[in-house]
C-alpha cells in the first residue's frame, strides 16, 4: 500500500505548483502584465478578453431602417468598428436598410436577421466600382466591378442570417433600348448583389437574394468559399445570372435554390476543386455553363433541374482551353431543351493567352440522368425570347470539328424523354455545319436523342432514349467516333427514318444488349469507307425490318454482329 505519510510532491501537485508559481512570478496576474526579460522588465499591454467577439448593431451606428433613409454610411461604420476589433458579428435587425456600395471586410461576420432587409437604392449615384478589381479586356471579367456588398482581398467573412439582400433590379431595367434605366446608370454599372475578387476563407449562408440588377454572386480569383442554403430570386433582367465563378478553386455549393433568368451556375476563367450538390435550379437559358478556360475537378450531384428553356449542361471549350475530369450525377431533369451540349472548336474565345494550343476535353462523366426534354416555351418572365429553330428539336449534343476530338466521354444509366416532332428531311442531312457554338448553332440536329462527332473513347452504359411524338430521324448519330463501347441501349426508333443509328466514317464500335423498342425499317445504317470494326452482340434488334444498310463506301466486312 502506498505511504500516506510519504513527503514526496506527486507529479501533478508538482506541475500545478510550478504552473502558479510561474504565473506569479512573471507578473502575468497583474495588469498591466510585467516579464522579466534579462536585466529589465516591459509591459504587455492590456488585452480586451472579448476581442473578436462583439455584436455591432448596425442601429447603434445611426441606421434608421425606415424604407427611405439611405443607411449606407451605417453599415459601413458598423463593418468598420467590427474590423478594427478584430472582428466579430455586425447586425442587421428587422427593417429595411436602403444602401448604396458596401464594403465587407476580413473577420467580419454580416448577420441578417430575419425581418431584416438591405435594400439595394435606385438612386445610381450612390453605387461605385473599386478599381482594385480589373476590367482587362480579358471577357470573364469585363462584366463590371460594382457590388452592393463587395469585398477585395478580405479573409475570414461570412454573410449569414435568415434575411434578405434586395437588389431593387427592377428599376436598373430599362424601359426602352436606348433609355436610361429609372436608376440612371449604364448596364456596366449595374451592381451585383455580392462580389468577391481575391478573397480567401468565405461563407454565405441562409439568407435570400432577391431581384439583382446583375449577376447574384460574382466570385473572381477566389479560394476556399462555401454557399450553402441561398434561396437566390432574379428574373427583372435579362442577364440576372445566379453564381458567377471566374478563376476561382476549392468552391463549394450546397442546399440551394435558384431562379434565374439567365446562367444559374457559370464557370470561366480557371476554376478547379468545384463542387455543386443538393440543389434545385430553374432559368430561361443555362444552368450549368462552362465558357472557356481551364475547368477541372469538378462535381455536381444531387441536383434537380426544372423549367429550362436553354441548356442545362452546357459546355464551350476553344484553344487554349480544357475543361477536365468533371463528373454529373444523380440529376432529374424536368421540363428542359438541349439537355447536355458539350463542344470544342479550334476557335479562340479569348480567355486564355495560349491561343495556339488547342483545346481539350476530355473525362467528361454523367451518372444517373433522368430527363424529360421539351419544345422550349416563353416564361412570363422572360424578355427577348425568339427562340432559333433548332430549339425546337434539340438532342444530347457531343460535337467537335476540324481535327480536334472529345476524348473519354460517357453516359451511364441515363434515361431521356424526347419530344420528337423531326421531319425525314432533317434526319436525312449528312453536311452537318462545322459549328460548336451553341447548342442550336449547327442548325437541326439530324438525330432527336444524340449526335456525336469526333469523340473518342465515347462510352454509353445502360442508356434509354424515348420520344412522345413521331420523329423520322435517327435516334443515334457516330460522326467520326472512335472507340466507343454501347452496353445495354434501349432505343425507339421509327418507320419513316432511314435508320434507328447511324455510323458515319467510324471505327472500333461494340455494342452489346442493344434494343430496338419499336419497329423501324432499319436498325443500323453505316456510311464510309473509314467504318472498320463495328460488332454488335446478344442483342435484339427484330422490331427493324432489316438489320444493315451500307452506303457511301461502307464494306460489310466492317460489321459483325452475332446476335
Amino acid at each position: 500500500m502506498p505511504n500516506t505519510d510519504d513527503n514526496s510532491i506527486s507529479r501533478r501537485k508538482l506541475l500545478s505548483y510550478l504552473t502558479t508559481a510561474s504565473i506569479a512570478t512573471t507578473g502575468l496576474l497583474a495588469s498591466p502584465a510585467k516579464v522579466f526579460a534579462g536585466n529589465s522588465d516591459f509591459e504587455i499591454p492590456p488585452q480586451d478578453k472579448n476581442s473578436g467577439t462583439k455584436v455591432f448593431n448596425i442601429r447603434d451606428f445611426g441606421a434608421v431602417g425606415d424604407g427611405k433613409t439611405l443607411d449606407t454610411l451605417a453599415l459601413q461604420k458598423a463593418i468598420d468598428a467590427c474590423t478594427n476589433d478584430k472582428g466579430g458579428i455586425v447586425l442587421v435587425p428587422a427593417g429595411v436598410f436602403v444602401i448604396g456600395t458596401v464594403q465587407l471586410k476580413s473577420n467580419v461576420t454580416l448577420h441578417i436577421a430575419a425581418m431584416g432587409v438591405l435594400l439595394g437604392t435606385d438612386d445610381g449615384k450612390q453605387y461605385y466600382a473599386d478599381n482594385t478589381i480589373p476590367l482587362t479586356g480579358d471577357t470573364t471579367l469585363d462584366d463590371g466591378n460594382v457590388g452592393l456588398i463587395y469585398a477585395v482581398g478580405a479573409e475570414n467573412f461570412s454573410i449569414e442570417g435568415t434575411g434578405t439582400i434586395d437588389g431593387n433590379g427592377a428599376r436598373f431595367r430599362s424601359p426602352a433600348k436606348g433609355v436610361p434605366s429609372p436608376a440612371g446608370i449604364s448596364d456596366e454599372q449595374r451592381p451585383y448583389h455580392l462580389l468577391f475578387y481575391q478573397c480567401k476563407n468565405i461563407a454565405v449562408n441562409g439568407i435570400f437574394l432577391k431581384d439583382c440588377a446583375y449577376h447574384s454572386l460574382r466570385v473572381v480569383q477566389c479560394e476556399y468559399a462555401r454557399f450553402e442554403g441561398l434561396h437566390i430570386h432574379s428574373r427583372v433582367i435579362h442577364n440576372n445570372d445566379g453564381f458567377h465563378f471566374i478563376s476561382s478553386r476549392y468552391v463549394h455549393v450546397s442546399k440551394c435554390d435558384v431562379q434565374v433568368e439567365d446562367d444559374a451556375c457559370a464557370l470561366f476563367g480557371s476554376c478547379q476543386f468545384i463542387t455543386v450538390s443538393d440543389c434545385s435550379f430553374s432559368t430561361r437559358w443555362s444552368i450549368f455553363r462552362f465558357g472557356g478556360g481551364i475547368a477541372e475537378n469538378i462535381t455536381v450531384s444531387d441536383c434537380i433541374i426544372y423549367d429550362t428553356y436553354g441548356c442545362p449542361v452546357k459546355m464551350l471549350c476553344g484553344r487554349g482551353s480544357r475543361f477536365e475530369n468533371i463528373l454529373f450525377s444523380n440529376i432529374i431533369m424536368k421540363n428542359v431543351t438541349g439537355p447536355i451540349s458539350i463542344g470544342l472548336t479550334t476557335g479562340h474565345d479569348g480567355t486564355e493567352a495560349l491561343a495556339d494550343v488547342p483545346g481539350i476535353v476530355r473525362n467528361i462523366s454523367f451518372n444517373n440522368i433522368r430527363a424529360t426534354v421539351v419544345k422550349p416555351v416563353t416564361p412570363p418572365y422572360a424578355e427577348g425570347n425568339d427562340f432559333h429553330p433548332a430549339e425546337f428539336f434539340s438532342c444530347i449534343t457531343l460535337d467537335a470539328i476540324d481535327d480536334v476530338y472529345l476524348e473519354n466521354i460517357s453516359l451511364s444509366d441515363v434515361h431521356v424523354t424526347f419530344p420528337g416532332g423531326g421531319t425525314a428531311e432533317q434526319g436525312a442531312l449528312r453536311d452537318v455545319p462545322q459549328v460548336a457554338g451553341e447548342y442550336f448553332e449547327m442548325g437541326v440536329p439530324p438525330s432527336y436523342a444524340l449526335y456525336a462527332r469526333n469523340v473518342k473513347g465515347l462510352t454509353l452504359q445502360n442508356v434509354r432514349f424515348e420520344k412522345t411524338t413521331a420523329d423520322a430521324r435517327p435516334a443515334i448519330i457516330f460522326d467520326h467516333v472512335e472507340d466507343a463501347s454501347v452496353n445495354g441501349l434501349s432505343v425507339q426508333g421509327e418507320k419513316t427514318a432511314e435508320s434507328v443509328v447511324r455510323f458515319i466514317d467510324s471505327k472500333f464500335i461494340l455494342l452489346n444488349a442493344v434494343r430496338s423498342l419499336t419497329e423501324s425499317s432499319v436498325f443500323m445504317q453505316v456510311e464510309g469507307a473509314a467504318c472498320n470494326d463495328i460488332s454488335m452482340y446478344a442483342s435484339d434488334i427484330s422490331k427493324s425490318i432489316k438489320p444493315l444498310k451500307f452506303s457511301n463506301g461502307a464494306s460489310n466486312r466492317s460489321v459483325k454482329m452475332n446476335i
